[in-house]
């Protein structure tokens, strides 16, 4: 079973042991409270018959702010409530259209003409088929998978996905 209609969602091939949760909030920027309380909800809405596969983000590792806080606190639900369960932590995505994602937000500037920051730093980003590849090496025991994809530097994140 798949609960969302997102980027992450769009792209997963259902499985009848599986429940992927890839709903929730997406926007690193996000700083309202409601969002993360509808997240949280709907995670503890879900059923418990199924091993529940939580998205996490890779920058719980090195960022600390709302987002990753809210994540965090995600991850501690999944763990506590759900007696199967993996959580995939996954870098940026290089497919889909969500507006908020990193690739998409630089696009959306590039075609509006507006100005972008390319800071001297590294971001992972991995692509739909690699993705797609640990999706299929979920184990049957609770487990925790960090998938970076690759790790880039912002201006080479630029030039290989925005300015294409």
């Amino acid at each position: 079973m798949i609960e969302g209609t997102g980027d992450i969602a769009s792209v997963l091939e259902d499985r009848d042991d599986l429940l992927y949760f890839a709903r929730g909030v997406s926007n690193s920027q996000e700083e309202r409270e409601s969002e993360f309380d509808r997240e949280r909800n709907m995670l503890l809405a879900q059923g418990k018959d199924r091993r529940l596969v939580y998205f996490g983000s890779l920058s719980i590792f090195y960022n600390d702010n709302r987002y990753t806080r809210h994540k965090k606190e995600m991850e501690g639900i999944v763990k506590a409530e759900y007696p199967k369960y993996c959580i995939a932590r996954i870098g940026n995505i290089a497919w889909g259209d969500n507006p908020h994602t990193l690739i998409n937000n630089l696009r959306g500037k590039v075609e509006r003409e507006e100005p972008i920051e390319i800071r001297n730093t590294y971001r992972y980003v991995v692509e739909e088929e690699e993705f797609l590849h640990w999706m299929n090496l979920i184990p049957d025991f609770n487990c925790e998978m960090n998938i970076p994809g690759r790790r880039m530097k912002v201006k080479d994140i630029v030039r290989e996905f925005v300015l294409k």
